[in-house]
């Protein structure tokens, strides 16, 4: 009976909804996350738990929270499903939400090409290597060793020796300067270059607004999956997503597996999250934001804009206002019935 029941469950349509956003939310809220927890415990969040004082929940309750009311907020609908549907409603949504299949596209395409943006322009990696193997990179060669090494060690000598034996492992907490611009970890002034490195900047864009747009200037009208989904500005979740599949791309392990001990990506990946989600650091996270923005929106702009005094436009408000607070119809002088 059960195997009957499972086989007549909805499957997923191409037109649904959650279909449509998934990916996009797997790349700009989060990219790990259980999804059938995170409904379960979303359906109590709005249900019984709805008057409940958000002080009476852990921090990591009310992370979890807030991205399941962004989840709320981007599908139309789902509540109302989520709310009425039984179990097996929300193990078909919890199907359908899962972005892995998205990740897997990027970690795909990020593998080669991630391999043309570690050098400057105009050199090459010295030996070659495959942009479909993974064996011989992350601590087995220079180049990509010396990007995954954490940062403030020299990667060079012994430590060198122990990052390939295993002997050292690098955990997840442990950020690597590939993270920073020009590759370089200021020792005096951790945040000075962090999260600002060309190479992210490329795999971003190579992302978010086309695989194209990495070595020209963008473009406003540039189709990618920023502007299918009406991406107007960098997101922090984002961010975290393309270093997380950086760091992948650069090490010799084949499968992408949050759980992997050995890559830690989760640990890595939720590391970030809870930099971005310090008070403390909140102006280093504001600028660093708005210098994302800077980099892959040509329109983004800081600068407040004002509407003049005497312009056309502020003459022609500030006449309507006038109209309206008398009650008079423009051009009504004059005229008898």
């Amino acid at each position: 009976v059960d195997a009957l029941r499972l086989s007549l469950r909805k499957r997923p349509s191409a037109t649904d909804l959650l279909v449509h956003y998934r990916c996009h939310f797997g790349r700009t809220v989060h990219a790990l996350c259980n999804f059938h927890a995170l409904l379960t415990n979303g359906i109590l969040w709005v249900g019984e738990l709805a008057e409940t004082p958000d002080e009476n929940f852990t921090a990591e309750e009310r992370r979890e929270h807030r991205i399941f009311q962004e989840l709320l907020k981007s599908v139309a609908g789902l509540e109302e499903r989520l709310m009425q549907g039984g179990d097996e409603e929300v193990d078909l949504i919890a199907e359908l939400a899962s972005a892995s299949g998205a990740r897997g596209d990027d970690t795909k395409s990020l593998k080669g090409s991630v391999l043309e943006w570690i050098m400057p322009k105009g050199q090459s990696l010295v030996p070659p290597l495959s942009q479909n193997v993974k064996i011989d990179r992350g601590f087995n060669y220079k180049c990509t060793g010396a990007l995954l090494c954490p940062a403030g060690l020299d990667w060079r000598y012994r430590l060198k020796t122990k990052l390939q034996s295993g002997e050292m492992i690098v955990t997840g907490d442990q950020w690597p300067p590939f993270l920073y611009a020009n590759y370089h970890y200021d020792l005096e002034d951790a945040w000075n270059g962090l999260f600002r490195s060309a190479l992210l900047v490329s795999a971003y864009k190579h992302v978010f607004t086309s695989p194209s747009s990495v070595d020209r200037e963008p473009k406003a009208t540039c189709s990618g999956n920023a502007r299918i989904h009406g991406m107007t500005r960098v997101t922090l979740p984002s961010i975290r997503y393309i270093a997380t599949q950086v760091r992948f791309a650069l090490t010799s392990s084949p499968v992408f597996s949050h759980t992997d001990t050995v890559t830690d990506s989760e640990q890595f990946y939720n590391s970030i999250l809870d930099i971005f989600e310090d008070p403390d650091e909140k102006q280093e996270v504001d600028d660093l934001i708005i210098w994302w923005n800077r980099q892959i929106f040509p329109s983004y702009s800081t600068a407040q804009h004002l509407l003049v005094k005497n312009s056309a436009l502020a003459r022609i408000q500030e006449r309507r206002a006038r109209i309206k607070e008398s009650g008079s119809v423009p051009g009504a002088a004059g005229l008898s019935v």
